[in-house]
């Protein structure tokens, strides 16, 4: 109902407005800039003179030209050799030191990893193992035994911790325990 309405406002006396509009002077177009004269033969001989120092041949320039040299390298080259550096790299594994039973998750087994790298279940027995006996299983011997950076299992040993489940026992013998099946 209301784009009817809206409708009858919006034609309602169309072609008046339309003729109103049409017939209204309209506003006069601003005035060009004043053209020179077209160049004449004068003119062309000035223009001749300004063009011709461009054109000569400037010694001093053309000495300092010849002392430049500039030595690029293709970007594809160096691409190249980076793949090849990272190629390196990736090629030197290691076999896994431990992981999990089974088939968690339904992930693929992993077989070996990358020098430098750790799997979770890897960096969780090494900081386990190192909580447990810090006299035996100092960053020094993690390092070596799973082909980590010194500085890097350093600070994996100080700032990450795993997880301790703790027991708390009842503090009555009547309230009830969950037992072991």
């Amino acid at each position: 109902m209301g784009a009817r309405v809206v409708r009858m406002f919006r034609n309602f006396n169309l072609e008046n407005r339309v003729f109103r509009e049409i017939s209204k002077e309209k506003p006069r177009a601003a005035p060009r800039h004043a053209v020179s004269d077209p160049p004449s033969a004068a003119g062309s001989e000035a223009a001749e003179t300004a063009v011709d120092p461009v054109n000569r041949r400037n010694d001093p320039l053309l000495t300092l030209l010849k002392s430049v040299y500039v030595e690029s390298k293709d970007p594809a080259a160096a691409a190249e050799a980076s793949k090849e550096v990272t190629g390196a790299k990736e090629a030197e594994r290691r076999p896994l030191r431990f992981s999990l039973p089974g088939d968690p998750y339904g992930l693929v087994e992993l077989t070996d990893v990358p020098k430098g790298k750790l799997t979770i279940a890897e960096a969780l027995k090494a900081l386990s193992s190192h909580q447990r006996q810090p006299g035996a299983w100092t960053p020094e011997k993690i390092a070596q035994e799973y082909s980590l950076d010194l500085k890097d299992t350093k600070a994996l040993v100080e700032f990450f911790i795993p997880f301790q489940v703790q027991i708390i026992p009842p503090k009555t013998d009547s309230t009830k325990q969950i037992k072991a099946s």
